[in-house]
Order: C-alpha cells, then structure tokens, then sequence
C-alpha cells in the first residue's frame, strides 16, 4: 500500500458556506468495537453508529492479533478490519441519507496495533524492544487503498510510540481550551494545573498534564471496559443495562430504550459491580460471597454455578441474567491495571492525586459512566473520583475537531510536540502497584 505520510499545510476540507452539502467522516478504530460519525460541514453530528471489530475472529486481544499477522495472516486482518469498516460507512450513509460522494474529509484514530493492521505494515517492531510506531506522522491512506467505500483520502492520526496511539491523539485534540474541557477546538493544551485524561477500552491509554506537558501511557486492561468476554456482555443497543443502583435490599437497573435487560454493556457492568460490593454480595478481594455472608435480603440474588457463586441481576418467563465470578475477576484486571498506570505516572511526575484539578474519561463503555461506579470499584484513587467527568467518545470528538479546524495539521503537529511517551507495562513499579490494585 502506498501511503503518505507528514503534515501539510492545507485549508479545512469542511469550511462551511451556505448550501454546502459536503460530510465528514470520523472514525474510532477500537480493538473491539468501531464507532463512526458523520457530520456536516458546520460540525453538526449527523448520524453517529459502532459496530464490533470484525478481526475478533482472530482473537480478542492486539496481541493476539499482532502474532496473527506475524505468522504470515496480515492480508486477511487487513481484509476484515476494512469490511467492517465499509459496512460501518454504509450504515451512517443510509441513517444520514447521504450519498458516499457528499464524503468530502475523512479521518480516523486508533492504537498502533489496529492501524499497522489497517496499513498491512510489519508488525515485529510493535511486539518486539523497543516497541515502535511505524506510524508517527499523519498518515494519508489513498481512497482506491482499501475498499472502504470513501473517495478521498483517510488521514490516520499518528501513533506517539508502540504503545501509544492516534486514540488518545485524538481524545487530547478533543477541544482543550485554557481552563476548559467543554466545546472548545483549539487544540491547544489545557491551563496550568494538572488533569488527568483516561480512554479506556481493549487497551487503555492514560495522559497526565503536568503544567508543561502531557506524559502518556497505555496498559494492556482487556476487553472488560466494552462487555467484551463477559458472559451476558453486549454492546450499547436496546435491552442493554446502562446503570444499576442499590435501593434497600433492590438492584434497580436502567435499560437502554427501556422494557427487558438482554445484557450489560460496560457501564451496566461497571455499575453492577459497584452496586453488588456495596451491598455486600461481592467482598474487597472480588469474591463473590455465599447467601450466609450476606445480612440482608441482597442474599436471593445469589445462586449456585459451576464456579461457585453467581449473582443472578434479572430473572422472568423468559430467562435469566448473571454475573459470573470470571466477569468480576475480568473487571478487576482491567481496573486494576487503569489504576495502577494513574499511580505510577503520578509517582513518575512528582505529583499526588490532590493536584489534579480534572480527570475526564472516555471510552466505548456503552453510557455515561456513574461515578458512583468509579468510586465503587476503587478505579481511581479517592481523591480524583469527585474531580472527574465523562465524555462518551472523545476520540471522536478530537476527530471532528480535526476535521472542522482549518489550521488542524498544524495544530495537531503543535500538540504532538508537548507529548512524551512513558512506557509502563512490565516494569516493577506498575507490577507492584497492579497487584495492589486489583482489590475493590
């Protein structure tokens, strides 16, 4: 594939004028879910849709995958990422009633791992010392490249290392004002306290603002954040459970469009757990409790199953729904490793929870995520859950405001000049607090 890499100064390919009928396509390459955005040249969202990643099939995990294509089936992951994404096109295509040629920009995001695979590039330096991005400037992906149904060019955000991407790229050019993380488009870093950014998903990524410069990692967390391996784990669609609160001796659940649960999505999941330990059905270490441990009512939640307890959220004529013990242990590590990665960039930067003016979270949970789930969970430490807010697709958000932003090549390179990459994973001090971590 022939692929042009660098950033050039161009106009915005969406400046608005009146009449214009020209969209923007934005896309969330998510290891286990992709998410696209259509919108109009004023920056109105059009028509919004996600969908899983169709490389599942070659495992759930990038590293998986990675080997995959090392072992000679990269053309085949290629083949089934840009399937998923020309059905993905199509389907925001139809909701806006929009032709593909009205497609006038295109841009998406993802980890190192997703568009190496995208690229069809060797993937031996990603899963290999010293980890590194082919992949480090904004990339132009030809429109005849792949079949994806586009006929421009796809600008791919650039990777900051081999373990962190375009993603969280994008969530940091999500519209950064001075002292504001609301609607801005700047692209320009925050004010002077320190925030904290997470975009949690397969593989999280974390970016701590110190006052001069965001130092930015990724933890390998799985697939629980997005429901994925869970036993009744779905995405966000009618029938999902979105939140769940304990009312007396009650799990009372939110369902997405209202009627039946069909599943957890991942703040229903979060929420569950949350829920669950508050109420004593789940104990500090993530043990799910026998029916005598539990002094209250809380106990006809709990049924027997082949490992042991389950936790049994909604039963009628129809079936059942349960929270298995290797769905809380499968959370845990997820958050074990988000909290952790906090820990030892805080430690790393001189700083302590309490200087963190903001931490906002992003991620492809299915809803806005309670913090009375984040502090249920001890995802975070105590002193930043209050401090935080979420944002359902930051990436998608950085994207759009790429997109809209005649300067956004310039703006992007400016950003990417405040980024350092801090590598984690496998080293002694994330081990140690990871272990640390896992407790509720």
């Amino acid at each position: 594939m022939i692929i042009d890499q660098g950033f050039p100064p161009h106009p915005s390919p969406l400046t608005p004028h009146e009449g214009d009928r020209s969209v923007a396509l934005a896309l969330d390459l998510g290891t286990t879910t992709l998410v696209g955005r259509l919108l109009a040249a004023d920056g109105t969202v059009l028509a919004e849709a996600r969908s899983p990643n169709p490389q599942r099939a070659c495992g759930a995990d990038i590293l998986t995958r990675l080997q995959c294509a090392q072992e000679g089936h990269g053309k085949e992951l290629q083949q089934l990422l840009a399937g998923g994404v020309n059905a993905l096109v199509k389907e925001l295509l139809t909701t806006a009633k929009v032709p593909a040629g009205a497609i006038t920009a295109a841009a998406a995001a993802g980890n190192p791992g997703i568009c190496h695979l995208l690229c069809n590039l060797p993937v031996d330096r990603l899963l290999h010392p010293p980890h590194r991005s082919l992949l480090t400037e904004l990339t132009s992906l030809p429109a005849n490249a792949l079949d994806l149904g586009l006929s421009v060019p796809l600008q791919l955000f650039p990777a900051v290392s081999g373990f962190v991407g375009g993603d969280l790229v994008a969530v940091l050019s999500r519209g950064l004002g001075a002292g504001d993380w609301g609607l801005a488009t700047s692209l320009q870093p925050p004010a002077s306290s320190p925030c904290l950014v997470l975009d949690l998903g397969t593989n999280a990524e974390l970016a701590l603002w110190t006052g001069s410069q965001w130092r930015v990692t990724s933890a390998a967390a799985g697939p629980a954040f997005e429901a994925g391996n869970i036993a009744c784990g779905m995405p966000l669609a009618p029938g999902a459970v979105t939140d769940v609160q304990l009312r007396g001796d009650r799990l009372e659940l939110a369902v997405a469009g209202g009627g039946r649960p069909a599943g957890l999505c991942g703040s229903g999941l979060l929420a569950l757990v949350a829920a669950a330990r508050q109420g004593g059905l789940i104990d500090a270490g993530g043990r799910i409790v026998a029916p005598d441990e539990v002094g209250s009512n809380l106990a006809r939640y709990l049924v027997r199953d082949r490992e042991g307890w389950a936790i049994s959220f909604h039963r009628d004529a129809r079936g059942e729904l349960r929270l298995a013990q290797d769905d809380v242990r499968q959370l845990q590590l997820a958050k074990g490793a988000v909290r952790a990665g906090v820990e030892v960039l805080l430690e790393r930067s001189g700083l302590t929870a309490g200087d963190v003016a903001s931490v906002l979270i992003t991620g492809a949970f299915g809803a806005a995520l309670p913090v009375a789930a984040v502090r249920g969970i001890a995802m975070l430490p105590e002193g930043m859950v209050d401090k935080s807010f979420f944002v359902p697709n930051g990436v998608l958000d950085g994207l759009a405001a790429f997109l809209t932003d005649p300067h956004g090549a310039e703006r992007l390179q400016a950003l990417l000049a405040t980024v350092k990459p801090l590598p984690l994973s496998g080293t002694p001090a994330f081990e140690r607090r990871f272990l640390a971590a896992l407790e509720f």
